[in-house]
């Protein structure tokens, strides 16, 4: 069983529906965020409450956690599902998202307006080499600021009105004259009442505090069209940062990072592969069969008699894929030739005749010329070689 009851940590009941758990999960983190709880401990329960909701809002950990005491359960999830704030150490994780939620989007300085549009969010998503030429669907899990649940992204709660700013009249912005010895002086700031926006909610829902927007977990698939190269990206769209009461959200935009592959090397849309051949097989020619970087793919290399080491076999349309298209890259197997194995005393007996044989004659079948002697010209004749100036010979001139 697991050493930490999530349930508990949060205190609700196990058959506790999401609305339930999500709603528990900000009571405490409002309390135990270390922006507002400055105990020494509060860190700690933070990162604990965190975990727990991480674990129950996520369908799929909370259902391994009930049954095996584990959110990753006996097996896992499987290639398809990932979850960023497992892979990044949090990332852009659930302290960021409060970060964001307290602030509301309606911090910063005094002369600019609040922003209500929510931001674009990135992510990085690692792929196969195999799962890029494929295509794949990746189930992400993250955390984001969402529309709120309980006011349907307004912000107001039952019975309350937007209404125009008292304090600005709807500007956003207030002008202040102060006196100085130089005369008046006129400054124009951000409303603090409305923070910019015009509008205030005279009652404001209690789950978002008016923002109509909360800290939440999510999932999104995200398609991986076939060929995809590395450091390109996707755009979700309307998957980022929610707006503040109703306004637009941000983008959530994907990179794609394609690993390396043991077996292939991929350079465009081609892949490079090595593959060994018996050095018999190079001499007189031979098919190897493989299998390809997609999952029926049977390559058929035909390698040339008399192949020699490193030398290239082009298998057309073979390679990657070509993103939107049919088409495809060629797959490069790089010949590495090996000597053979298993070779019975017989066999060894033939190819030392053939090597003999050879070695009487050239490449063309004629006699091989018998290498020349010290002394010997181009024409074969013997004459003692002759050395011009005075020689040394041991050390000492003639």
């Amino acid at each position: 069983m697991a050493s930490k009851d999530y349930y508990e940590i949060l205190g609700v009941e196990r058959d506790a529906d999401a609305k339930t758990i999500k709603r528990a999960f900000l009571k405490k983190a409002r309390v135990l965020h270390p922006d507002v709880n400055k105990e020494p401990d509060a860190e700690a329960k933070f990162k604990e409450v965190n975990e727990a909701y991480s674990v129950l809002s996520d369908e799929r950990k909370r259902a391994n956690y009930d049954r095996y005491g584990t959110a990753e359960g006996p097996g896992g999830f499987g290639s398809d599902y990932v979850d960023m704030s497992d892979i990044f150490g949090g990332g852009f994780g659930i302290n960021d998202i409060f970060d964001s939620f307290f602030g509301g989007g309606q911090g910063g300085g005094t002369s600019r307006a609040a922003r209500t549009r929510g931001r674009d969010m990135g992510i990085t998503l690692r792929v196969t080499l195999e799962e890029a030429a494929a295509g794949c669907t990746k189930t992400i899990a993250y955390d984001r600021l969402a529309p709120c649940d309980d006011c349907g992204g307004t912000g107001v709660a039952e019975g309350g009105h937007v209404k125009t700013c008292d304090r600005c009249h709807g500007t956003g912005r207030v002008v202040e004259v102060q006196r100085t010895i130089f005369g008046q002086m006129q400054t124009q700031t951000t409303c603090p009442a409305c923070h910019g926006s015009g509008k205030v909610v005279d009652k404001p829902c209690e789950t978002c505090e008016g923002q109509g927007r909360t800290p939440s977990r999510e999932t999104v698939d995200v398609k991986i069209p076939a060929g995809m190269h590395s450091g390109q990206s996707l755009t979700v769209k309307g998957k980022g940062e929610a707006g503040v009461r109703g306004d637009a959200s941000g983008d959530l935009v994907v990179r794609v990072e394609v690993a390396e592959s043991e077996t292939f090397q991929r350079q465009g849309d081609d892949l490079f592969c090595r593959v060994a051949v018996d050095s018999l097989q190079a001499i007189v020619g031979t098919t190897v069969r493989m299998r390809g970087i997609l999952p029926d793919d049977e390559v058929v290399v035909e390698v040339p008699a008399g192949c020699s080491y490193g030398q290239q076999v082009r298998v057309e349309r073979m390679g990657m894929p070509r993103v939107g298209t049919t088409a495809r890259g060629s797959l490069i197997a790089v010949i590495q030739v090996v000597p053979p194995k298993g070779l019975t005393a017989e066999q060894l007996d033939d190819i030392r005749k053939i090597v003999d044989a050879r070695g009487e004659k050239d490449a063309a079948g004629e006699p091989k010329a018998k290498p020349a002697q010290d002394g010997a010209d181009f024409a074969g004749t013997r004459k003692k070689p002759k050395f011009k100036g005075r020689g040394r010979r041991n050390g000492r001139s003639k």
